[in-house]
């Protein structure tokens, strides 16, 4: 039977990625799927607090080993904004376009374009909780292209690539990928620590 996991996001993108990096090495579940109804709060001022919220907020309600995982976008020359409030930067109900469009004004008269993206994973289980970050480092283009991924992929280059995020598909981003990083180091501890026989 293969492991099984709940990940604690109503982010239908997020999922599709994650699935796409586990490539079948365990089964999860989004929290529509696992019959959970329930925005959970992001009221911290880092990514590593928030995520810690999800995956604790989804253990208590559930009792159910799961995992969660926070990112943001840190921009140098923006003293690290967006950061946490990444995905609500041009407001609550805000779009992705909308987020870029204002990081772009922001950044009008900026050379220093360096940024990173940055994931946390918090992993819950039996009660217990390990964190894992990815890093991808790059810069903010003065201009979107490409119409793949979502968030800030139209505007975002990483480092050894001339492409925008936005204008890979799947396979080519999870090779830079700040998400996929995170993933690996969880699937390496799920492996080694937790689950031995699924290596």
């Amino acid at each position: 039977m293969k492991n099984k996991l709940i990940f604690a996001t109503n982010n239908k993108n997020k999922l599709i990625e994650i699935r796409a990096i586990l490539n079948n090495k365990m089964e999860i579940c989004g929290l529509k799927e696992a019959g959970i109804e329930v925005e959970i709060p992001e009221p911290h001022d880092t990514l590593e607090e928030n995520a810690t919220e999800k995956s604790r907020f989804i253990y208590q309600l559930t009792q159910t080993d799961c995992f969660s995982e926070d990112t943001g976008l840190e921009v140098f020359a923006l003293d690290g904004k967006p950061g946490v409030k990444s995905a609500r930067y041009a407001g609550e109900e805000c779009n992705d376009a909308a987020n870029i469009a204002k990081l772009l004004k922001a950044m009008e008269n900026t050379e220093n374009r360096t940024a990173q993206f940055k994931t946390v994973m918090s992993l819950m289980m039996n009660g217990e909780e390990i964190q894992f970050t990815g890093i991808c480092k790059g810069k903010i283009a003065t201009s979107l292209k490409g119409e793949n991924g979502f968030g800030y992929d139209p505007v975002f280059i990483p480092d050894g690539s001339h492409l925008h995020f936005a204008e890979m598909t799947m396979g080519e981003k999870n090779n830079f990928s700040h998400r996929k990083k995170a993933t690996q180091l969880l699937i390496n501890y799920l492996s080694e620590k937790i689950w031995p026989e699924s290596k």
